[in-house]
């Protein structure tokens, strides 16, 4: 599935000509790091508010910025095909911006998901797909689905103790 996985000028291109033929594009971003049952939920729930689903992946550097040192887990090679073979993810860039702005101003979706835990009014991107006429969605949290909580369970479980 790596040809899912595109680099932002052939994206660019490949969007613009699915907009062409009339296709919703919807776009998502992310660490995506340690896939859980939350992710793969709410990125079907995304696919399904259009044609096209695109999801930005935070590179390494960016996710250790936002997350800290020890953060990834997985890195962005292995974070971008794991995502790449899902059935609901059409295409796969990384970032390595602290946002995904650039990006979301270069391939203006129609749609911009976002989960639970962000706010429509603080979503990156909300005036740049709003001011052409698209539209943000704030999908459910998935309580308890975290990848920090899975990091939390392996170190309680596996912690060696004196």
């Amino acid at each position: 599935m790596k040809e899912k996985i595109k680099g932002r000028e052939e994206l660019h291109r490949i969007i613009n000509d699915l907009k062409a033929k009339g296709n919703k594009i919807v776009f998502t971003n992310g660490c995506f790091d340690l896939l859980h049952v939350g992710h793969i939920r709410y990125l079907e729930k995304a696919r399904s508010l259009g044609d096209t689903l695109v999801v930005g992946i935070n590179s390494d550097r960016s996710v250790q910025s936002l997350k800290g040192p020890k953060r990834p887990i997985l890195p962005e090679e292995e974070r971008t095909e794991i995502l790449s073979g899902l059935w609901c993810v059409d295409y796969v860039t990384l970032f390595d911006e602290s946002t995904p702005l650039e990006l979301i101003s270069s391939l203006q979706p129609h749609v911009l998901v976002k989960g639970g835990d962000w706010a429509k009014e603080t979503t990156v991107g909300r005036e740049v797909v709003e001011g052409s006429g698209g539209e943000v969605v704030i999908l459910p949290f998935v309580e308890g689905s975290s990848s920090s909580n899975i990091i939390e369970t392996i170190l309680e479980r596996y912690e060696k103790r004196p």
